[in-house]
């Protein structure tokens, strides 16, 4: 019997239906000496410490570090009875094939089930990115052997033991540490989410350490005969900082009167360049969680979920966890099918459409850029439109735009730089012309559905015909004083992006580089659960579209190892999981050197006394006592210090502004 183990049920359903196994069973779908069956995520996890030793249940610093001989791992209790179902199904098998998601965790999920279950028979491995039928076909009609994919399952397996190792000794090691210098949380320690709080804990500091200094601007506007037109005021280089922007108001004060007084400004110089800019790729996750974030006010764990949603239920849309934006050259056999597809899932697109170029062949197309999965695009088979939500309407829309765009011309427009001078003072106007709409008609950005939309975009003129040596009349001269700015805070979508674009904080350049191949810290599958793992640990929190670091997180980051909050790291660990997956490295030697490097550090900070700046804490609304913060299923709150004598409580955003107690 062959047994297909899929991820989950709707992924499972998807591949009975097209197998023809339809009668359904529980926890399975069966047909003609066939089962299809599935798990939900992961049915096991790492066995936590006090499964390998009781005593470990209570945190002491003599323990550490916690390396187990002999790895274990745990059904999940709240997925028992699936597992109990698969190993069933599994026991019965002379066959099986993997379907789970194509990637590493997808290829753990099912490994993980089948070394549980004990599993030596024949396997092989369904590679699919999309749900609809005829993707499914297509692969089940290009099945992979099992020792193509099996590196993967060891590459996952290292990510996750290493990780283990990090997250339980050094989490234990600082936490305690934490208690000796008076702290009374817990300090969680990752090798991702640290890095990742990091950057925030830098941002924060770096605006409360903001000092706003004035400067001025002049604003001219000019007429060309009939025409109207804005100038800016270019300021002599010794009045100026480092961005050019003048901070001497005596000097922008004299440039403004001697121009109001000149009344005219001759042009000196005109120079148009025409600029053609090609379409932007297909969103991989990360780039379409920051879209969203910007443009509809999405959290980033929201749009993953709606991307999944697109995948899954509506099957509209192709694999959501992608970290390209790529599309192999194969696909491009498939063009006309999507084309006639979108039309008949959203009719209105016929003018669009029959604009577009389907043989025209983008930067998009590259075999060369595309790994296990390819952009996010539309899949082959009309969408039910009627039968999404507004938000998931909005992200197909951007998913949709994205792909249609690769089939348009470059969008070409003309910009023309005019320097001028009036009393000896320079100005500068710049205009822009659209020649060529191109693939920009393609993209009409969405009103926001979540949140504020982004209402910063520059706004441009068209400058009147000038040449050199004309006389402009000057209508007006507008002086403005204005203030520098702090850096903004991260919003989730933004910090995604600094996730990954985290190799310029790296200086060796080859872990830089490595970082730019693997696009930063995190993955496109687990970057939303990473920010969601810091907001539900009390370690960020939300305030609006953007999120900042609590006070805990300023303790954790000014207390754990430089190795462990630097992105170097995960470039390093990165370079050896791409080593065990071309079976350069054993996943045994990795661990073994991971095994080594925490006890060094146990060893190393063992004895450290952590100088920890401790907040006020906020009295007992009840009683009047000492709070203390715990942490419970909704996050961090203060609780009396008398409790159980007194129960009062007091919820942690009822506090001051975290960063301003750290300067």
């Amino acid at each position: 019997m062959r047994v297909y183990l899929c991820e989950k049920p709707s992924q499972g359903k998807d591949i009975a239906r097209v197998l023809g196994a339809r009668q359904r069973g529980s926890g399975c779908y069966t047909g003609s000496g066939i089962v299809v069956t599935w798990c939900i995520g992961h049915l096991v996890e790492a066995a936590q410490p006090e499964a390998y030793d009781e005593g470990y249940r209570r945190w002491r610093l003599e323990q550490l570090p916690i390396i187990p001989e002999r790895w274990r791992v745990e059904p999940k209790p709240s997925t028992a009875t699936q597992l109990k179902i698969v190993r069933q199904c599994v026991g019965r098998a002379t066959e099986i094939v993997i379907a789970t998601d194509a990637d590493r965790e997808g290829e753990m999920i099912a490994r993980e089930i089948l070394d549980l279950c004990g599993y030596r028979g024949p396997i092989q491995r369904l590679w699919l990115s999309a749900l609809n039928d005829v993707s499914i076909r297509k692969a089940l009609g290009a099945l992979k052997p099992s020792a193509e994919t099996l590196p993967l399952y060891y590459s996952a397996l290292a990510r996750s033991r290493a990780d283990w190792l990090i997250g339980m000794n050094l989490s234990r090691l600082f936490t305690l540490l934490g208690r000796q210098a008076g702290y009374t949380g817990v300090l969680s320690v990752g090798r991702v989410q640290t890095p990742t709080l990091k950057l925030v804990v830098d941002r924060d500091r770096e605006i409360t350490r903001f000092v706003s200094v004035p400067y001025w601007t002049i604003d001219a506007t000019l007429s060309a005969g009939t025409q109207c037109f804005l100038a800016g005021w270019v300021p002599p280089e010794n009045s100026t900082d480092e961005a050019g922007r003048c901070l001497q108001q005596p000097v922008a004060q004299q440039a403004a009167e001697r121009m109001r007084a000149a009344g005219t400004a001759r042009v000196l110089s005109v120079e148009t360049e025409r600029v053609r800019e090609g379409a932007p790729l297909p969103f991989d996750l990360g780039t379409l969680q920051e879209l969203c974030s910007r443009q509809l006010g999405l959290d980033v764990q929201e749009t993953l979920d709606i991307a999944q949603a697109l995948y899954e239920t509506h099957k509209a849309t192709t694999y959501p966890r992608s970290d390209s934006g790529h599309l192999p050259e194969s696909m491009l056999a498939e063009v006309p099918t999507v084309l006639a597809s979108l039309v008949k899932t959203d009719p209105g697109l016929r003018p669009l459409i029959d604009q577009l170029d389907p043989a025209q062949r983008s930067r998009a197309w590259d075999d060369s850029k595309v790994s296990a999965h390819h952009g996010i695009i539309p899949t082959l088979e009309p969408a039910d439109l009627s039968a999404m939500s507004a938000k998931e309407r909005a992200v197909y829309a951007l998913i949709r735009a994205h792909y249609l765009a690769q089939f348009l011309p470059p969008h070409e427009y003309d910009r023309t730089t005019a320097h001028l001078t009036c009393a000896d003072q320079t100005l500068r106007a710049v205009g822009k012309q659209v020649v060529v709409q191109g693939w920009r008609q393609a993209l009409v950005e969405p009103a926001p559905v979540g949140g504020d939309g982004d209402d910063n975009a520059p706004r441009s003129q068209i400058l009147p015909p000038l040449q050199s040596g004309a006389s402009c009349r000057i209508d007006a001269v507008d002086l403005k004083v204005q203030k520098t700015l702090p850096p903004r805070p991260y919003t989730q979508g933004e910090l995604v992006k600094a996730m990954k674009g985290v190799a310029k904080l790296v200086t060796d350049p080859r872990l830089k580089q490595k970082l730019k191949d693997t696009t930063g810290i995190g993955t496109e599958a687990t970057r939303a659960g990473i920010i969601n793992g810091l907001v539900g640990r009390g370690y960020l929190v939300k305030k609006g579209r953007a999120v900042r670091a609590s006070e805990a997180a300023f303790t954790l980051i000014d207390a754990v190892p430089a190795a462990i909050v630097d992105p170097a790291t995960t470039a390093i660990w990165e370079q050896a999981l791409d080593m065990i997956e071309s079976g350069q490295m054993t996943l045994d030697d990795f661990i073994a050197r991971q095994s080594t490097w925490i006890a060094q550090l146990v060893q190393q900070f063992r004895g450290a006394t952590l100088t920890i700046a401790m907040p006020s804490t906020p009295a007992c609304p009840k009683c009047g006592a000492p709070t203390r913060q715990r942490t419970g299923k909704n996050g961090p709150f203060w609780s009396c210090s008398t409790y159980p004598t007194c129960d009062g409580t007091l919820q942690t955003q009822k506090r001051g502004s975290a960063r301003k107690r750290h300067p």
